[in-house]
């Protein structure tokens, strides 16, 4: 029995409706998954937050820059500028920091600087947002430590020769400092002993020491007379033997007597005869070095011979042929013989 205050169901109606509720749900359901989904990309980007540190490992020539970045979420580049005054002038190479959310750690050496100077630098960061400038900050670059460098020469100086030992003191000061030549004559186990008088050196750092009449191979060392001394490396000079050698003629048509001295004396050193054809040597014929004196060795060879240059080697061996030991002297040419 139906009432007249009731409406009958009707369920093509409600049919109708059903589909509009569950269409409603899903799309707000989507709608906010979406939202919740979206990429930081597409939200704003934050400039990044820098902080410039103090500086690293500084010497007379370069430095190592340091801070730290925090990118805020995006990909940011980052480097130092750098110069004598606040105005800068120079930066880094650009570096990579990231895209993180936390700060990290950065450095970035620099060379090239002068020693015993003041530089200004600042950290720089960058991403899509803008950039983001560091305070300032300073270091002052080290002195250039002192060193020593010498030269011996000639190298080899014949027998009783004069020699130079000059050199160059480098690095902050170097100028009107004192120096000392020290030498250690073969057989090199006596030690340094101080020779001649102290030199100063130029406003260069450069200096030059005369030994005259030496007669034996010696090692040469140049100091700086200070608490804090710096030392030389070891240049040894050696010395020749001095070949003094003349040609006579003899009565056998094409042959000739080559004869001299060899100073100081090394008994039984090898004498050799050399024409020289050519730029070369070539061995007309050869002897000994046969006692003369207490200071000289002397050597005489007659010799086939043919219009031209000629030269006398003597050659020193190591050994205890030589009254001042192997070493002591090395081998060595005589001036060139004409003959006609």
């Amino acid at each position: 029995m139906n009432h007249p205050h009731e409406v009958a169901s009707d369920p093509s109606h409600d049919a109708r409706r059903a589909p509009v509720a569950a269409r409603r749900r899903p799309l707000t359901v989507i709608a906010l998954l979406a939202v919740l989904a979206l990429p930081a990309a597409a939200q704003a980007a934050t400039t990044p937050k820098v902080n410039t540190n103090g500086p690293r490992e500084v010497s007379y020539g370069s430095a190592v820059l340091t801070g730290s970045v925090n990118p805020n979420g995006s990909d940011t580049s980052y480097y130092f500028q750098y110069g004598l005054t606040k105005a800068y002038g120079s930066q880094t190479a650009i570096a990579d920091a990231g895209a993180g959310t936390k700060a990290v750690a950065v450095r970035l050496t620099i060379t090239g600087l002068q020693p015993l100077t003041v530089y200004h630098y600042r950290l720089v960061a960058v991403n899509s947002a803008g950039a983001t400038i560091g305070d300032d900050e300073k270091l002052l670059t080290t002195k250039v430590p002192l060193s020593l460098a010498i030269l011996a020469s000639p190298n080899p100086v014949p027998f009783g020769g004069l020699v130079t030992v000059q050199g160059t003191l480098s690095g902050t000061g170097n100028a009107n400092r004192t120096v000392v030549l020290q030498a250690n004559a073969f057989p090199f186990t006596a030690g340094f002993q101080s020779v001649g008088n102290p030199e100063v050196t130029l406003p260069t750092g450069e200096f030059k020491f005369t030994v005259p009449g030496l007669g034996s191979s010696t090692q040469f060392r140049v100091f700086t007379p200070a608490s804090n001394a710096v030392i030389s490396p070891v240049a040894t000079e050696n010395v020749a033997v001095r070949v003094a050698s003349r040609v006579a003629r003899t009565k056998r048509r094409g042959f000739a007597r080559v004869y001299g001295t060899v100073t100081p004396a090394v008994n039984g050193a090898q004498i050799a005869i050399l024409r020289i054809a050519q730029g070369h040597g070539i061995l007309a014929g050869g002897t000994t070095a046969k006692p003369l004196n207490a200071t000289s060795s002397q050597f005489s060879r007659v010799v086939r011979v043919r219009k031209g240059a000629y030269r006398v080697l003597a050659k020193v061996a190591p050994g205890p042929a030589s009254a001042y030991g192997p070493g002591g002297v090395v081998s060595a040419y005589g001036t060139p013989l004409l003959i006609h």
